[in-house]
C-alpha cells in the first residue's frame, strides 16, 4: 500500500497535508483519514464531524466518528487550529474516502497556530502499518 511521502501522519491514521508548505496558505492544512485506516473500516457509509467551521480542535482529541459496515472509530485531530473548511462531499457520500482518501476525501481543513506536535514521517507510518 503506497504511502504518500509528502503527508504528515498521526498514529491514529489521520493524514496531514501541507506541512511541507507546498499546500499551505496562511498556515491552512488539510486533515483525512490513510487509505490504510480506510482498507480496515471497510466500506464508509457515515461520518460525523462535532466541530464545524469556526470551532478550534486540539492535537489528539476526538473530533468526530467514522462509520462503516463494520464499526464505528473515533476520528482524532491530528493538529491543533481553527477549522476553516469542511468537505461537505465527503459529508454527503462518505464513500469518496474508500475511493479517493488522499484526494477528493479529504475532511477538514485547520489553520495551525503553532508547530504541530509529533506527527510521523512517511517511512515511519509505513513501518507502523506494517507491524500492526
Amino acid at each position: 500500500m503506497s504511502v504518500p511521502e509528502q503527508l504528515r501522519y498521526s498514529e491514529e491514521h489521520e493524514w496531514v497535508a501541507g506541512l511541507d508548505g507546498t499546500e499551505a496558505e496562511d498556515g491552512i492544512v488539510t486533515v483525512g483519514i490513510t487509505a490504510h485506516a480506510a482498507d480496515a473500516l471497510g466500506e464508509i457509509v457515515f461520518i460525523e464531524l462535532q466541530p464545524g467551521e469556526g470551532d478550534t480542535v486540539e492535537a489528539g482529541e476526538s473530533c468526530g466518528e467514522v462509520e462503516s459496515t463494520k464499526s464505528v472509530s473515533e476520528l482524532y485531530s491530528p493538529v491543533s487550529g481553527e477549522i476553516t473548511a469542511i468537505n461537505q462531499a465527503v459529508l454527503d457520500e462518505p464513500k469518496v474516502i474508500n475511493d479517493d482518501p488522499y484526494g477528493e476525501g479529504w475532511i477538514f481543513k485547520v489553520r495551525i497556530g503553532d508547530e504541530p506536535g509529533d506527527l510521523l514521517t512517511a517511512e515511519a507510518y509505513g513501518k507502523l502499518i506494517e507491524e500492526s
